[in-house]
């Protein structure tokens, strides 16, 4: 089978040729650019990019050439829209405000938020904040409309939308603070749902942008937002019905008719009592299958909802490798995964 060809077979829920394999493939399975130097020396790579003659480099930000010996079958296009705003600013070389009014720097070697613009806010402050205003660059868009033609195009790959858009739980979390948003959720809904009515009307207009260009060209796309820690969800499924579904599922549906696509979510955490809901709403593809997290056992979650939901994080990182992790573990890996694939099934 080809990519495209093992990508359909696995989405039917039947065993292909060998399992699909995303390794740097999309935003949140990538590979930090510290770790990639090192692979790269690792495997004699030298130069930049793909050969000529090959086609462009569409991700821009996994080497083409480690995407090709990992065996990747998928190639993403597009990327978070950075939306006009009057927050956005440049601090010092390592720290910034983005678009959202979020406060960003280095700390400790990796980026953290380090100020939340809606801390302690009122619903007369939502009100009152210098939202970021919902229009994508043009010039972006027809980027990303090249580039999408072009590997659908090329035939080889299944073409990846990356998400456009934050997820609503994840933004007010980093808009307010974890701890603020979070007792919110319990004891101040009248704000959650003014900031989610918000947010949602900026991610469906950025959506008509994005995938009214990209739609015709997609198999898939993701979005991200985390809803559990290590040992539950943030909240009772209850809660996730009441508060997420309504404004995570005009989304999903709203990409899907643009898109005529399959549609993949990331939440890191234990989050197996949301699972029914998100297959209800129109979860296709869940990402990572974070085994270490309470119930996310995969034989368990396979045995319960494989026949409705592919998992995507069998053969793939659970998240971006990081600079830490040595370029002869990859290696190894990928070796395995060889040896595992000449014998398969």
């Amino acid at each position: 089978m080809n990519s495209r060809e093992r990508f359909a077979c696995a989405m039917a829920h039947r065993a292909p040729d060998r399992l699909p394999v995303d390794i740097g493939a999309t935003s949140l399975t990538g590979i930090r650019p510290g770790c990639q130097v090192r692979l790269k020396e690792l495997l004699g790579f030298t130069g930049e990019g793909p050969a000529v003659g090959d086609p462009p480099r569409v991700t821009g930000r996994v080497d083409e050439r480690i995407l090709r010996w990992a065996g990747t079958d998928f190639r993403a296009v597009g990327a978070i829209a950075n939306l006009p705003s009057v927050h956005e600013r440049r601090l010092s070389p390592t720290s910034g405000v983005n678009c959202w009014g979020i406060r960003y720097g280095v700390v400790g070697g990796e980026g953290q938020i380090t100020g939340n613009p809606l801390r302690g806010a009122t619903v007369e402050d939502l009100r009152a904040f210098a939202w970021p205003e919902a229009r994508v660059d043009e010039r972006l868009l027809e980027r990303w409309e090249a580039d999408a033609k072009a590997l659908r195009r090329e035939g080889r790959y299944v073409v990846v939308a990356e998400h456009p858009v934050l997820g609503v739980l994840e933004l007010g979390c980093w808009m307010c603070g974890y701890d603020d948003f979070l007792l919110r959720l319990a004891m101040d809904q009248d704000f959650v749902r003014e900031f989610f009515d918000r947010v949602l009307a900026i991610q469906l207009a950025v959506i008509e942008q994005y995938y009214g260009v990209l739609g015709p060209y997609i198999d898939l796309t993701t979005s991200g937002d985390d809803f559990g820690t290590q040992a539950a969800p943030f909240m009772s499924p209850e809660m996730f019905e009441s508060l997420i579904v309504p404004y995570f599922a005009p989304r999903i549906r709203r990409t899907k008719e643009l898109g005529r696509c399959y549609y993949w979510h990331h939440s890191c955490g234990s989050i197996r009592p949301l699972i029914d809901p998100l297959i209800a709403i129109g979860v296709d593809i869940l990402n990572p299958v974070q085994t270490s997290a309470a119930g996310m056992d995969p034989a368990g979650l396979k045995a319960a909802f494989g026949d409705r939901l592919v998992f995507w994080g069998v053969m793939a990182p659970a998240h971006e490798i990081q600079d830490d992790i040595p370029a002869e573990n990859i290696v190894a890996w990928v070796e395995a995964l060889n040896r595992a694939n000449a014998i398969w099934p």
